[in-house]
């Protein structure tokens, strides 16, 4: 089975991933991306069973088109967007928040591409919303999604990003940096929406792992790794 999944689940869908192999026997693999990328990807036939959206509105768009099962929607997790600097990063982030992106020092800023990606569209509405973008737009740089938008930083390609919580507190970046939680009322909530795909050829595992997202043992991995719960 053929999971397709958002850039910033690249390390809890892993591991919720083994957990189920564990139980059932069914082998998971994972192809991770941009949201809108990934969509692209399935109108075009890729033959994925499973989609994990870090928005609602990408499997919204696969239903409408009849590519997706729509009674199999389920909200999954709310992400959280932060800025991140590198460790030895000499912004005081924890006084300046936003602010920081104003220092001269900072020459660039990675976001994911908002074209196809909804931390993309979270970064620019946050940048917006703190009256910084138009100082800080042209500094931009546009990652393929919110995986590389982090790369960007971690490479000293660029001196600070806004990238998921997921990926600030994952094991391979502690350490690496520092993050400041962007306010959530800065930006539209990020509520990440997962769907089975109409020309699965294994829709029955396909809802079997759905079903799995929803146990007490994923829901604990998502937590760990920087989502927040849907409030049902």
């Amino acid at each position: 089975m053929v999971v397709a999944a958002a850039a910033d689940l690249s390390t809890a869908l892993k591991e919720i991933g083994d957990g189920f192999e564990k139980k059932t026997g069914v082998k998971v693999k994972l192809s991770f991306g941009a949201s809108g990328a990934l969509t692209q990807q399935i109108q075009n036939g890729a033959p994925f069973d499973l989609f994990f959206s870090a928005d609602m509105d990408y499997p919204r768009q696969l239903i409408a088109a009849g590519a997706a099962d729509g009674a199999s929607l389920y909200q999954y997790a709310v992400g959280e967007l932060v800025l991140w600097v590198p460790a030895d990063s000499s912004l005081d982030l924890e006084h300046k928040g936003m602010n920081v992106l104003l220092d001269p020092s900072v020459k660039k800023i990675a976001i994911a591409n908002p074209q196809h990606a909804p931390y993309g569209r979270a970064a620019v509405a946050a940048l917006k919303h703190a009256g910084v973008y138009d100082h800080v737009a042209d500094r931009l740089v546009l990652g393929e999604n919110v995986s590389q938008a982090a790369q960007f930083v971690e490479s000293g390609n660029a001196q600070a990003g806004f990238v998921a919580l997921a990926h600030a507190v994952a094991p391979g970046m502690r350490g690496k940096g520092k993050y400041w939680e962007v306010p959530v009322e800065f930006y539209p909530p990020l509520a990440q929406g997962a769907i089975v795909l109409s020309r699965s050829q294994h829709k029955k595992d396909a809802t079997d792992f759905l079903g799995y997202i929803k146990t007490k043992e994923a829901v604990e991995v998502l937590r760990k790794h920087g989502f927040t719960l849907p409030q049902n």
